[in-house]
């Protein structure tokens, strides 16, 4: 029997409007925004619905409003019927995933993702940096590259076969993109407020571990395909290590997706904000599997994809 993968957007799938229809029409999304504002003393309601677009994309504020937009959606999703049999989420998204899975509760995950988002713009601000796409080589070759680079720079993100993102120091990330161009491929710098997922983070780590050790961390009821590693772990206080771990590791999307196949998902269904892990899936997986992409962000959406569900 085939079966369905959730999945959870990161930073980047933002927009102005998101979980808008939801809080005009849904008194338990508007309690759960109101919640995640009274968590994260930030006006997240008003940061979604009208910005400006510059602060809502400061990671400081982006981090626990993509999440409540995220678990809103989930909500939603769930009450609807929606079911799923394993979950993940792109970088930040992966936070929506540990409450859907019962991991942490609603409340835990805000304060978690209020924490992480002013540790990293913390380290943002001590260690400048930025990141790159690098499209068309695969991750053999962009490891070559990063390791002749020099400089403090990594991969950050494995999203697809051909699409590595790489992080760092903006020197390190002009020298690795010029060689990225006499291979071939394509460096397109990305409009971020740092150089996430690198060692350049990673001195937020010991505070967001003591951050973690206030939570209660439960064996998840649905299994999560974790960031870091790629697999699903039941273990709580492993899931709490692999968490701090994530801050600065490489997102392994490519890896995550390939094995939700080979466990049996033919239907994935991208709940949150905008479109961008669909499409990843789409570059992904084999066309000729028949497998059903769907996605939902507002409640006309949810409806339909939980019916398709049925």
């Amino acid at each position: 029997m085939s079966k369905t993968a959730v999945v959870f957007p990161g930073q980047g799938s933002q927009y102005l409007g998101m979980a808008g229809g939801f809080i005009a029409e849904n008194p338990d999304a508007a309690a759960l925004m109101a919640r995640a504002e009274e968590t994260s003393g930030l006006p997240l309601g008003r940061l979604c619905s009208e910005g400006p677009m510059e602060e809502l994309t400061r990671t400081l504020h982006l981090q626990p409003a993509m999440t409540v937009v995220n678990l809103i959606v989930w909500e939603a999703f769930r009450k609807a019927g929606g079911r799923a049999d394993f979950l993940a989420g792109h970088s930040l998204g992966e936070y929506a995933a540990l409450a859907a899975s019962g991991i942490l509760d609603n409340d835990a995950v805000l304060r978690l993702v209020t924490e992480r988002g002013r540790l990293m713009e913390r380290e943002a601000s001590a260690h400048p940096g930025g990141m790159v796409a690098a499209l068309g080589l695969d991750i053999d070759a962009v490891q070559e590259i990063v390791a002749a680079t020099g400089g403090r720079i990594t991969a950050a993100n494995h999203n697809c076969a051909t699409q590595i993102v790489i992080s760092g120091e903006k020197e390190a990330l002009e020298r690795a993109s010029e060689a990225i161009r006499e291979r071939g491929g394509k460096a397109i710098p990305l409009k971020v407020s740092g150089p996430w997922h690198s060692e350049l983070v990673a001195d937020a780590i010991p505070d967001f571990v003591r951050a973690m050790e206030k939570e209660e961390f439960r064996t998840p009821a649905i299994p999560v395909y974790f960031n870091v590693t790629a697999a699903v772990e039941e273990n709580p206080e492993i899931i709490r290590g692999i968490m701090a771990r994530q801050i600065a590791s490489t997102v392994r999307w490519y890896e995550i997706v390939n094995r939700m196949i080979e466990d049996g998902v033919r239907t994935f269904v991208e709940l949150g904000p905008k479109t961008v892990l669909s499409g990843l899936i789409k570059k992904i997986v084999d066309p000729d599997l028949g497998v059903r992409i769907l996605q939902a962000d507002t409640p006309e959406s949810v409806e339909e994809v939980a019916g398709a569900l049925a």
